[in-house]
């Protein structure tokens, strides 16, 4: 080779060098976190008067709601704790409840004229102003990230010294029985319900405390303290709730929790809470051109982690922030699921930790909530559980009304959703598969076959419609099941017994029940009445099993949907989520679009909570979920970047998403266009990328291998730890993550009515 050759090659692959190490290095995330998240805060210009309307405070375990006391000259921090329980030795509603615990009052000497409060997500902190005809207190208050403890400072001006703090004991009796108690006639109470003991209050130099006894044993201690600092107008109030059970443990507990947060200020205390918190958001990022959806999405980020933790609670219906509600477990026909969704793509998978405990941890459980005769090999959970999966026992298909034999196997698709945004081959060896099988094996003692030689379902129950021969909600999951277990024990190297089952099931089954209409609830039941759950729809949202790469199955899940719809009189909130996600995974980002905006039209509550009857915490996190799929899918082993965007959404980003296979991916649109896209390997999986942009360029640390595969979809070799970034052919892309510009924001909250 010449030397001008020589040099002519060696520029070449300088030059080439300098190009992707700039883009490597030129990925700047302009992102003011508390500025932006100030943007996000719920702000309250009067006093929330309800539940439903309250600024909330948590931390996985402990929470608080605070509002206006009905009918007093009082607010109140409304206390819960997600692990308070009942202990009773039956499996019914009504024995193994969550249990309220009480509240503490704030009394003013004077009469509150005005209430201002902000709820400041940065810092998961309230601060507020009580104005009185005496004067005013100010107060600021959090919910300890690290301490079990509720640390509410207080300061008075003008004559509101003398104000009082009043704790006011719930009874601890079944949320559920309190609700058909006041009235709720369509829950009929047992007749032979015994109420556990009276709260007992207690006062020492030292504090205060409640104790809640229980009927069989175990007890809820409550200890609060008052600490006056060199301010005589300067107040600091330390809580804490603690349970034990069989034993009175919690009431040491209470006392140690209380009396080492108390040696502190609330601003050394709330040094800790925020870090925490201030490197929890930063984990992803996500900015719209719709300041609505954008406060939304951030307030069910904080929702999240005040609701869980890694090393604490399953997520119930209510979370931390219990009241009277017919719902006061966990909920696994839907409510379980939806909740967590959110928490994959939005890169919080530590958070999800907690439904992977409750399951895993539990495994006898279980397998005790199935029928005898088939623990040896199966494993179920009921409608609804408490915090440890013990539930009703399931029914026996074809004979029992209530057989809903495939929550535990939807459970599992959660699992498995964890295992493909994180791929720990160790966990799924361990402990997914191991359950996921034993999940499957309850259908195959079920099964029948045909003269034709199908596999059919007997009846079993469609969840909130009732019961099918050969129902879609069960055989989707059924069909999900068996080539889920495939794929796994191919990737694990596994020689199972059951791969040849697995196998014959999925090549003998029956096919979706499917008329005029679209899918069926089941062969013997078509799709009639109005009915809030898309049981019936579940192959083709969240399996994906039926999708739009199949122009048949796109045409029919369409069809599904809009008559699914066209039913309006028993919709709910997340009738309008699932309504919105469905589209996305048509690609239909306006239909998408207009779906979530029926949750904001109709069903959610100012603080972004949700009722059907009492709390429904699954809706609103759910909705959260809705944007992520309009903005990035990863079913089937591709990634689709903006698969279903909305065509007004014509500026935003998001940062650090995760897919399935464990890749991050960041994008930007700008003008309505996709200007670059930026993935990292996190786990060297196979990479498939769909990308709107006509002729993408693929810049990294080295020259990557890209196949298109049509479609606008392209395989890169993209190995563990490599980034990529995709932009337009001739485009000279800045690589800035950051804010889109706003004109409103603090969209919730109770505002002054003009």
């Amino acid at each position: 080779m010449t030397p001008k050759r020589l040099w002519k090659y060696l520029l070449l692959f300088l030059s080439l060098f300098s190009l992707t190490l700039r883009a490597e290095e030129t990925l700047t995330r302009n992102i003011d976190w508390p500025i932006f998240m100030s943007r996000q805060d719920m702000i309250w210009e009067v006093m929330p008067k309800a539940w439903y309307e309250a600024p909330f405070l948590g931390n996985g375990l402990l929470g608080a709601m605070v509002y206006q006391l009905p009918g007093e000259n009082a607010i109140c921090f409304d206390i819960g704790r997600s692990d308070v329980h009942d202990h009773r030795d039956g499996t019914g509603l009504y024995d193994i409840p969550r249990l309220l615990i009480g509240k503490m009052a704030l009394r003013p000497h004077g009469r509150i004229i005005a209430t201002s409060m902000r709820l400041d997500l940065w810092n998961a902190e309230l601060t507020g102003k009580l104005t009185t005809t005496e004067g005013a207190i100010r107060f600021r208050a959090l919910v300890h990230s690290e301490r079990m403890c509720l640390v509410v400072e207080t300061l008075a001006e003008g004559n509101e010294r003398d104000y009082r703090y009043e704790w006011l004991p719930a009874r601890a009796d079944s949320p559920r029985f309190l609700f058909a108690e006041d009235g709720k006639s369509w829950f009929q109470n047992p007749v032979d319900y015994q109420s556990n003991p009276s709260p007992v209050m207690t006062l020492s130099a030292d504090g205060r405390e409640c104790q809640q006894p229980l009927l069989k044993g175990g007890l809820t201690a409550t200890n609060w303290r008052e600490r006056r600092s060199g301010e005589p107008s300067r107040r600091t109030l330390y809580l804490n709730v603690s349970h034990s059970y069989p034993d009175s443990e919690a009431i040491a507990q209470s006392r140690q929790e209380v009396s080492a947060a108390c040696t502190q200020t609330y601003d050394s205390l709330r040094v800790p809470h925020c870090r925490w918190w201030n490197e929890y958001y930063p984990q992803s990022f996500l900015t719209l051109p719709d300041p609505q959806k954008e406060n939304f999405y951030w307030v069910q980020m904080y929702k999240l982690a005040s609701a869980t933790r890694a090393d604490r609670a399953l997520i119930d219906n209510t979370g931390p922030w219990l009241t009277v509600t017919p719902w006061p477990n966990a909920w696994w026909n839907l409510n379980v699921q939806l909740t967590y969704w959110a928490l994959n793509t939005s890169n919080r998978l530590e958070l999800a930790q907690s439904l992977e405990k409750a399951i895993y941890n539990n495994t006898e459980h279980l397998i005790n909530n199935v029928e005898p005769s088939y623990r040896h090999d199966a494993a179920g959970i009921g409608r609804t559980s408490n915090l440890l999966c013990q539930s009703d026992r399931i029914g026996i298909p074809g004979v029992s009304k209530a057989a809903e034999v495939g929550l535990l196997t939807w459970a599992c698709h959660n699992l498995w959703l964890i295992y493909r945004h994180r791929m720990d081959d160790v966990l799924l060896r361990e402990k997914l598969f191991p359950l996921l099988r034993r999940s499957i094996n309850y259908y195959l003692h079920f099964l029948t076959t045909s003269a034709d030689g199908r596999l059919h379902l007997p009846r079993t129950y469609s969840p909130e419609y009732g019961v099918a021969t050969d129902c879609n909600f069960d055989l989707a999951l059924l069909r999900w099941g068996c080539q889920t277990l495939l794929t796994a024990a191919e990737r694990l190297n596994l020689n199972d017994s059951l791969i040849p089952v697995w196998e014959s099931t999925l090549k003998q089954l029956t096919d979706y029940p499917i008329d005029e209409n679209g899918l069926r609830i089941g062969s013997d039941t078509p799709y009639e009445h109005s009915h809030r759950h898309y049981s019936h729809l579940l192959a083709a949202y969240p399996l994906y099993l039926l999708n739009k790469e199949n122009p048949t199955d796109e045409a029919l899940i369409q069809k599904s949907l809009l008559y699914w719809q066209s039913k309006k009189g028993h919709h709910e909130g997340y009738s309008m989520t699932g309504a919105s996600s469905i589209s996305s995974a048509l690609g239909k980002g306006d239909q998408a679009l207009d779906y979530l905006n029926g949750l904001f039209g109709q069903f959610l509550c100012p603080n972004t909570f949700y009722k059907e009857a009492g709390p429904c915490i699954e809706t609103p996190l759910s909705g959260a979920q809705s944007i992520h799929d309009m903005l990035l899918q990863s079913w089937g082993g591709k990634i689709r970047i903006f698969p279903a965007l909305p065509s007004v959404w014509k500026e935003l980003a998001f940062d650090r998403f995760l897919t399935e296979g464990a890749f991050e991916v960041s994008a930007v649109r700008k003008e309505g266009q996709t200007a670059f896209i930026c993935i990292t390997s996190l786990a060297g999986e196979p990479c498939i990328v769909c990308t709107d942009i006509a002729s993408p360029q693929f810049k990294g640390s080295r020259t990557f291998r890209v196949q298109s595969l049509g479609n606008s979809t392209y395989r890169i070799d993209m190995k563990k730890g490599e980034t990529l970034y995709i932009y337009p052919q001739k485009a000279q892309p800045t690589f800035i993550i950051e804010p889109v510009a706003h004109l409103q924001s603090n969209v919730f909250g109770l505002k002054q009515t003009k």
